[in-house]
């Protein structure tokens, strides 16, 4: 006589193989780490604030969020110390 198999724990154990398999792909998919993400954003803002430094013509006004520095800063700050 053939060996006997719970119908129930079968199920369930295909189951939890298919939802760890469903989980890996969306982790490859759509997985990033917190800290994947803040440094992609910095890197965008980097790229977009050098990009803007080197149109001509008159600046675009500061993104929501930003600080400008005031005139008054801008009359202190040497010619050479600039952020790179």
């Amino acid at each position: 006589m053939g060996k006997v198999i719970n119908l129930n724990r079968y199920r369930k154990q295909k189951a939890k193989l298919d939802r760890k398999k469903q989980a890996d792909t969306n982790r490859r998919l759509h997985g990033r780490t917190k800290a994947e993400r803040a440094r992609e954003e910095l890197q965008k803002k980097q790229l977009t604030r050098a990009l803007e430094g080197a149109k001509l013509g008159p600046p675009a006004p500061p993104e929501e969020g930003e600080d400008e520095p005031s005139d008054d800063e801008r009359a202190q700050e040497k010619p050479g110390d600039s952020e790179p």
